[in-house]
């Protein structure tokens, strides 16, 4: 099989892959749409397999499809650690793929990417937001250099690199936190607790301070950012578990209040990558200039 695959080909399947149209992946790779039909058909005719469904609306992979996307992108990172190192690189280049949580990024890596990019103008960081169980799939399934998680995933095929340890707090409204201080949290069994869904670590948390505290969550919202969440609160409409360093504005101007329940929580973050994925320099040299900026 090795002697009739081409890079072009792995080039169109992960372009068709994200962009999930001929059309829109062949305007990415500079072709017409008929050369990224070509490059499909030469690859499923090599692998013997369909690997794509075609479908009115767009495509979706086929069951081959999904197998044979992790070694498309090992194919792309190792062709491209192979140019950085031949090219014999005294400044980072190329592409990083990082997914993230959006608090993560808002609250603490915004002004780490900030002067990262300015420091290094020719790599390009790609950074997608994502919850726990799509960042940690996207290191498994190689799509990503890095992931940056909430915790240890403590799995033998993933490393994991510690860069911070984060603060969780439950933050409510002045009202609601009134309330709290005059009759008890009780009063939260009749709130509505606000997060980013039962996906997110931080919600699984919540839960088990609440039933520890005696308080059953009945009435639940999923909101899919950050900024929903604490303008929700802020209005009354409920309390959410956010990291502490997202609402020092907040609590500054007295528009949000932590409720002060006696459980601290903190979760470790860190970068996570796939143990069988060779970094480039261009990820190395990332990797350590995050630690560098974020570990206290």
């Amino acid at each position: 099989m090795i002697d009739l695959l081409e890079g072009r080909f792995f080039l169109a399947f992960i372009a068709l892959l994200e962009e999930k149209s001929f059309s829109r992946a062949a305007v990415r790779l500079g072709y017409v749409q008929s050369t990224v039909t070509t490059h499909i058909q030469q690859l499923e005719k090599i692998s013997g397999q369909k690997l794509f469904h075609r479908y009115p609306r767009g495509i979706e992979l086929t069951e081959a499809g999904k197998v044979f996307s992790k070694y498309a992108y090992q194919y792309v990172h190792l062709s491209q650690s192979l140019k950085e190192s031949m090219n014999e690189l005294d400044q980072p280049c190329g592409t990083i793929r990082i997914r993230t949580q959006e608090s993560f990024f808002l609250t603490r890596m915004l002004p780490f990417v900030q002067e990262y990019t300015r420091n290094y103008p020719n790599v390009n960081l790609r950074i997608e937001q994502g919850s726990y169980q799509d960042i940690l799939n996207g290191v498994l399934d190689y799509e990503l250099d890095f992931g940056i998680v909430p915790q240890d995933p403590n799995r033998q095929d993933i490393l994991f690199y510690p860069i911070m340890e984060e603060t969780i707090v439950f933050a409510a409204s002045e009202d609601i936190a009134r309330k709290v201080r005059n009759a008890g949290f009780q009063i939260l069994n009749d709130q509505l607790f606000i997060s980013n869904g039962t996906s997110c670590l931080y919600h699984t948390s919540a839960v088990g301070v609440l039933k520890n505290a005696g308080i059953m969550v009945k009435d639940a919202l999923e909101l899919p950012s950050l900024e929903m969440i604490k303008q929700y609160v802020s209005c009354g409409k409920g309390f959410a578990l956010l990291p502490e360093i997202a609402i020092n504005n907040e609590l500054k101007t007295g528009t949000l209040k932590i409720l002060p329940f006696n459980s601290k929580m903190s979760f470790s973050h860190g970068l996570i990558g796939h143990k069988n994925r060779e970094l480039s320099f261009t990820a190395k040299s990332f990797q350590s200039e995050l630690q560098r900026f974020l570990w206290v």
